[in-house]
């Protein structure tokens, strides 16, 4: 297995994984499928820890981890204080939906330039991501053109309504923070996602209730273009504390592993 590759693709970090294949140099030296992932604001929160994470070694095809905003690389002053700020004032306007939004209005410039640094195939991309990373990918599955192959969420915001309750105090919604929670509700996006590429929801069955129960609703809607993958022992996030660096792969992360490992190793026929 070759290391990883870390470099920056339109101002975004990155970490990506070679394909696998035979030999000293497997199949990273020629084009290869692409997944692109965006990782958790939870343990593992930054791109390095979510490639430890969720490697899916057996992959034939290039897994580039893309680094969500003010993390990793972009932290600053090296620290999570200024996002603890950000949802200290306002948890949806201030922190949730900036980083959703820019995460994915940044990823189609981010993706020109790695397939300009990588050897990628120039066909349909696969997407995944995990907690507030899940609605990055579904933004992506949902509100663009990018042609996809197949998608994945783990533990996903798929409702950002259920994601705001999680924070202390009752939120007030007024006008503009109503349309944007409403905006960022992929269960009502559904039959957009169906048409755009199949879908594996993975769910925690330690994972709070509500996004246990988004999941679900998320399959239901989905009907035949989606599957439940439900994981026994796994709360919300996928690492330890503080999940910054890459650490060794906790038991239910290396069950979700194999599980994602499955779904796009079926579905990489489509990325041709």
């Amino acid at each position: 297995m070759r290391s990883p590759i870390t470099g920056t693709a339109a101002g975004v970090p990155f970490t990506a994984l070679p394909p696998a294949g035979d030999g000293p140099a497997p199949a990273g030296d020629r084009p290869a499928p692409l997944i692109v992932t965006w990782h958790m604001m939870d343990a593992p929160r930054s791109n390095a820890a979510f490639a430890a994470a969720l490697p899916m070694n057996d992959l034939p095809a290039w897994r580039v981890h893309l680094g969500m905003p003010m993390c990793g690389a972009r932290m600053v002053d090296g620290s999570t204080d200024a996002i603890v700020e950000l949802f200290q004032k306002d948890p949806l306007m201030s922190f949730l939906f900036p980083f959703v939004r820019q995460a994915a209005e940044e990823f189609p410039a981010a993706l020109e330039s790695i397939r300009a640094q990588l050897p990628v195939a120039d066909g349909p991309i696969g997407v995944l991501g995990g907690s507030l990373g899940g609605a990055v990918a579904l933004r992506i599955l949902a509100g663009t053109e990018i042609p996809v192959f197949a998608g994945a969420v783990v533990n996903g915001a798929i409702r950002m309504r259920s994601v705001v309750d999680l924070f202390p105090g009752d939120y007030h919604y007024d006008a503009a923070s109503k349309k944007v929670v409403d905006g960022l509700d992929f269960v009502t996006k559904a039959g957009d996602i169906a048409g755009r590429a199949p879908l594996l929801v993975v769910s925690g069955e330690l994972d709070h209730p509500a996004l246990r129960t988004d999941a679900f609703d998320l399959v239901d809607a989905l009907g035949e273009r989606s599957e439940l993958l439900s994981i026994p022992g796994l709360a919300h996030p996928l690492a330890d504390e503080p999940g910054i660096e890459p650490a060794p792969q906790l038991p239910p992360a290396r069950e979700v592993d194999a599980g994602l490992t499955t779904w796009f190793r079926r579905h990489l026929a489509d990325a041709a």
